[in-house]
């Protein structure tokens, strides 16, 4: 029988997922009257004034110092190029690819948390892992004629976000999520003006759509804080696997919205990520109640 406070983590959890695709669609749809540092200034932009409106309703300071510590500025570089390697690879390639690659996240930053934070993990989880990136190299199929190499932007937010998961591991537990948001989509904001300089963009294009950018923004935002709440609701090792859940979203609307077409390769290495992580996040389950 699951606890009501996992079932309402779980459909919190579906939720943010699918509005997180809508968010993944809305992006690759302003990439295409956008140039990608546009779309990555109004993004961020528009998350920072959002988060940093949540912060001050919570009552959160954001005058904190440790937003200046050596491991926060980390995480702040890593979100940028993953955020750089999400937008980019959404705008060159199918959004189920992008979707696909980016959800070996967890299993990379387990591969990193052994390395570095000395976690132990089992040959059983191990071998989950390899399954996975099987499934990433079936998606990719770096040796094929048709390779597409775009699809490195894609693997560099796989990286990157792996590593943003790995280092949030190590900020302060009393930082604020909202704030911790605002420190980062203000560290991106020079990046992003910069980025806009040098490539001689517009800061307002012509061709900006208002009801594809303002949707975008309230759905990464909206996407993001559902997140938090899945997380901080319910077990994690319960709502954890239903992150899988965007696949099959993004699955869904690269077919209805852009009329992409998924071959075999492409649904096989999807379902061999959903089922290595779902198998490694039931395993960690099973150790973590081992230890109790």
């Amino acid at each position: 029988m699951i606890k009501d406070t996992n079932l309402r983590g779980i459909l919190i959890m579906l939720a943010s997922m699918a509005i997180f695709s809508a968010a993944d669609t809305l992006v690759k749809m302003a990439t295409t009257i956008m140039s990608t540092a546009q779309v990555m200034f109004y993004l961020m932009g528009g998350a920072l004034v959002v988060f940093a409106l949540i912060a001050k309703i919570q009552g959160d300071r954001l005058n904190d110092m440790r937003a200046f510590s050596p491991i926060l500025l980390l995480r702040y570089f890593v979100e940028v190029a993953g955020m750089v390697g999400m937008v980019t690879a959404l705008a060159k390639i199918p959004m189920s690819t992008v979707g696909a690659i980016t959800q070996a996240t967890p299993m990379l930053a387990a591969v990193g948390a052994v390395l570095f934070l000395q976690e132990k993990v089992g040959w059983r989880r191990w071998a989950s892992i390899i399954v996975g990136f099987i499934g990433v190299l079936l998606i990719v199929q770096p040796g094929a004629v048709a390779f597409d190499i775009n699809v490195l932007w894609a693997l560099l937010a796989l990286v990157a976000m792996s590593v943003r998961d790995l280092t949030t591991r190590m900020v302060p537990t009393d930082i604020p999520s909202a704030s911790l948001a605002t420190y980062t989509m203000a560290a991106a904001a020079p990046f992003t003006v910069a980025w806009l300089l040098f490539n001689g963009d517009s800061f307002m294009p012509a061709q900006i759509n208002w009801w594809i950018i303002v949707p975008m923004i309230i759905c990464g935002a909206l996407g993001y804080l559902l997140l938090i709440a899945s997380l901080r609701m319910a077990e994690v090792s319960v709502v954890m696997p239903y992150r899988y859940s965007r696949i099959i979203f993004l699955l869904i609307l690269g077919v209805l919205v852009f009329g992409e077409r998924p071959d075999a390769w492409m649904v096989t290495g999807a379902t061999l990520i959903i089922v290595s992580g779902v198998y490694m996040m039931w395993r960690e389950h099973l150790a973590r109640r081992e230890t109790l």
